[in-house]
């Protein structure tokens, strides 16, 4: 594998830093490693590639499948793992500030993946060990409710490869439903959009969980490439769009319970929704999934659940594969 051809990343913290042909070549590089694994010698070259990386699986907040694929991600590259899932194990119960910790873990590892449920805390730490002698990728898997990069990657390569014999995700119109507010998956893939051609974005949801005017502001600077309806009728949706993006309520994120005054019957997508949806369209969920997307949708084809989850893991590991590279030129272009 030439990684010379890879892009080049070292942070992974928002998606403000995504590009179009950023995008585009990480979906080809995830297709490429995917191929790769599918022989014994592919796999055999790719775990030799990164044999001597390690990476640090940091998870203070509660996670299943993010975590996991980051795993297999890391033993697909044949990287050494180490984990922190709960935060009671770590010095911070003593006192310590998160930076000093997240500064002792950089001195064993070569990247850290980091969930929390602090917003803000993965760039707070990047731009902590850019100042320090070790300085260390970090990759944010997820920061409070304010986004999900890794997310939005698995879920552009899932449109890439559904839309790949129907003109790609150009021009396609993509109902985002459910919890728009609080949803840090919808609220990267809505900012996401500005890079595609003639794009529309139907944001369906109860009043209560509408996006927030941040992003509505976003999009409306980039009208000339992505366009918007506000609505609250999931079938209408369902007819126009190409894409229907599903979403849980975010309850973890709630104060006094308000979650549970808000009613969402109205916007869960059931078998009767699949007659409405156009034969060549498909129905994304970013996990975990409650009564917002009905099982009995699971054995359509058009429903790319369970396919989005395994595209985590090779999105991932793809990923992980252009930061090691990176680093790895790095350390030459300081030996010369």
């Amino acid at each position: 594998m030439d990684s010379n051809r890879w892009p080049e990343v070292r942070h992974v913290l928002g998606v403000d830093q995504f590009d179009r042909p950023f995008l585009d070549r990480i979906c080809l590089l995830t297709q490429e490693i995917r191929e790769l694994c599918d022989k014994p010698d592919g796999k055999r070259l790719l775990k030799e590639q990164f044999a001597d990386r390690s990476a640090m699986l940091y998870f203070s907040q509660p996670s299943s499948r993010t975590y996991t694929s980051f795993k297999r991600a890391c033993q697909k590259l044949g990287v050494d793992i180490v984990d922190v899932r709960d935060p009671n194990t770590s010095s911070e119960v003593k006192g310590e500030s998160k930076m000093d910790t997240i500064r002792t873990f950089s001195s064993y590892v070569d990247v850290i993946v980091m969930r929390t449920k602090e917003q803000g805390l993965a760039a707070q730490a990047a731009a902590h060990l850019d100042q320090t002698p070790r300085p260390r990728p970090i990759v944010n898997a997820g920061s409070g409710a304010d986004e999900q990069p890794t997310q939005v990657l698995l879920d552009i390569y899932t449109m890439a490869r559904s839309f790949k014999d129907h003109g790609g995700i150009d021009g396609k119109t993509i109902a985002l439903v459910g919890d728009l507010k609080r949803g840090r998956t919808v609220r990267s893939l809505a900012k996401l959009m500005r890079h595609y051609h003639d794009m529309m974005l139907l944001l369906v949801s109860p009043p209560a969980f509408r996006m927030q005017q941040d992003i509505l502001d976003h999009l409306d600077s980039h009208r000339d490439r992505v366009r918007y309806e506000v609505v609250d009728d999931l079938r209408a949706a369902v007819c126009r769009a190409d894409a229907v993006y599903m979403t849980r309520v975010q309850d973890e994120h709630d104060v006094d319970g308000e979650s549970a005054k808000v009613s969402i019957n109205d916007f869960c997508f059931t078998p009767e929704h699949l007659t409405l949806l156009r034969p060549e369209g498909v129905v994304m969920h970013p996990g975990p999934r409650r009564q917002e997307l009905d099982l009995r949708c699971d054995d359509d084809p058009r429903v790319k659940y369970w396919r989005q989850m395994r595209n985590g893991m090779w999105v991932r590991t793809a990923l992980l594969a252009c930061i090691f590279a990176t680093l790895g030129k790095e350390r030459k272009e300081r030996r010369r």
